[in-house]
């Protein structure tokens, strides 16, 4: 069974695949030559094209006569500039309210909302590192999930909901201390943060889950934990040292059977409790009948046969006989 690690990736690295090569920014206004997929901003690659009709970066013609004609706006990968860079679209739509109230003379009514700057991080679903984000947290309760919901458990439901305002790059490790310090969960039993029934990373913050899952803003984000035992970490040997093993402790049982008393308990039952009162064993002898205390101890069936001799013995001066 093969393990996938998750490992996070810098901003830096993604630097060449978010950044215009023409102005050395990040893309504002994403377009993309459709003739070879290079993106651009839209205005840089406007005011390339005046004076060229080919790529900046692969030379190929966009076009003969009328290179505008192949450029299209790209706008999946203009929003995930701006997720993935903090601060850039609030600073991009300042910059335009602050530009067209500097030249009122422009105008600008047959541009969009977003063109003039006027569309808040909550409608474009950006979301910034210090904003304050609401959540909901409650208990995960499996059976109740697969049984359906009433009104009854409806009401529980929100009776146990708790309600937290978090910053938005709080990560959901934070959240499961924040869960075992405030309950009082001891270390032998784990929390896992959840969203509706799937698990969530330890280094996933509140931002990484709103965009991962697609949060509207329609209300509290929904997270629910569940709690587990630990789980105990086995030590793994290797195939060798197990049947090396599993031969010594066959070989070993093996002796301790051949070599231990008949009324001795083996190691392997379970321990008396402290109240029962354990007697000293005596060691006993398959073909030996001791005489303890005055009385002789014989147990049924412990005779040997040589040929057709039957041989009893006794000990502190008995004699033996044999038939």
């Amino acid at each position: 069974m093969t393990m996938h690690r998750t490992t996070r990736i810098k901003i830096t690295e993604l630097n060449p695949h978010l950044m215009c090569v023409l102005c050395g920014g990040y893309f504002i206004d994403a377009t993309t030559i459709i003739e070879c997929l290079h993106s651009f901003c839209k205005m840089c690659i406007v005011r390339y094209l005046e004076a060229s009709k080919y790529c900046p970066i692969c030379d190929v013609q966009v076009h003969k006569t009328k290179p505008l004609l192949n450029i299209r706006s790209d706008k999946t990968l203009q929003d995930i500039v701006y997720k993935l860079v903090p601060g850039l679209f609030k600073n991009e739509m300042k910059r335009r309210r602050d530009f067209y109230a500097e030249h009122p003379s422009v105008d600008a009514a047959n541009g969009s909302n977003e063109d003039r700057g006027e569309v808040a991080d909550e409608d474009k679903r950006i979301i910034t590192d210090d904003e304050i984000i609401s959540l909901s947290i409650e208990f995960f309760d499996q059976r109740a999930q697969q049984q359906g919901s009433t009104d009854e458990r409806q009401k529980e439901e929100v009776n146990n909901k708790r309600y937290l305002q978090c910053p938005a790059a709080m990560t959901v490790m934070h959240l499961r201390k924040f869960l075992r310090s405030k309950m009082d969960i001891p270390p032998t039993f784990q929390i896992e943060v959840m969203y509706e029934d799937e698990p969530l990373k330890d280094y996933y913050t509140l931002m990484d889950i709103a965009y991962i899952y697609t949060w509207r803003r329609n209300g509290p984000l929904p997270l629910k934990y569940r709690v587990r035992p630990s789980c105990k970490k086995m030590k793994i040997t290797h195939p060798q040292d197990g049947v090396n093993n599993t031969n010594r402790s066959e070989s070993d049982s093996a002796s301790d059977k051949a070599s231990s008393p008949a009324g001795v308990p083996s190691t392997s039952s379970p321990l008396p409790s402290p109240s029962t009162l354990v007697q000293p064993s005596q060691p006993h002898f398959t073909h030996i009948s001791n005489p303890i205390n005055g009385t002789t101890m014989t147990s049924p069936n412990r005779q040997f046969t040589y040929g057709n001799k039957v041989r009893k013995t006794a000990l502190n001066g008995s004699s033996t006989s044999s038939g």
